[in-house]
Order: structure tokens, then C-alpha cells, then sequence
């Protein structure tokens, strides 16, 4: 059973993109070159760069975590990629 990840990206324009998937490095790379796979959201505000992952045990934890990241704002966002480097 794979991990899943929940994740948040930087995009070119300073603005934070969170997903979730099962292998982060192929869902950045995705976002930046650009596939058919990539979000719409990004393909406007390449290149971006990881911020910030969390590992889950399923992809339902995931998605109700990506959900609760999704309701903060962008300064709660950044103090959470913050805490994370420290």
C-alpha cells in the first residue's frame, strides 16, 4: 500500500498550490513541464517549487487533510511551511 502525500508548491507568482498524490517529485515535475496532468491552476505560474509535504497511511487522510490546509489562509499557510523548515 503506498504512502500519500499531501503537498504545497510555490508558483512563480508567490502563490502556494496544494495537492495531494502518491510521488511528489513526478506531480512537481508534471506542474512544470506543463502535461496534460498538470492543474490549470498552475500551468499559468511556472515554475514552482516545493514548500512543504506530509505523509499519509491513505488517501482519504490525505484529502481531508489537503481540505483543512485549503480553508487557512495564505499567512497560516506560510507559518506552516515556516514551522516546517525549522
Amino acid at each position: 500500500m503506498p504512502a500519500w502525500y499531501l503537498y504545497i508548491a510555490r508558483c512563480s507568482d508567490n502563490s502556494l498550490y496544494t495537492g495531494v498524490t502518491i510521488d511528489v517529485e513526478r506531480r512537481i515535475n508534471e506542474h512544470n513541464n506543463c502535461n496534460k496532468k498538470s492543474a490549470k491552476y498552475t500551468r499559468v505560474r511556472r515554475p514552482i517549487t516545493l514548500e512543504y509535504q506530509e505523509s499519509f497511511i491513505s488517501k482519504q487522510l490525505a484529502y481531508q487533510r489537503e481540505y483543512r490546509i485549503k480553508q487557512l489562509s495564505k499567512i497560516q499557510k506560510e507559518q506552516l511551511i515556516q514551522l516546517s523548515t525549522t
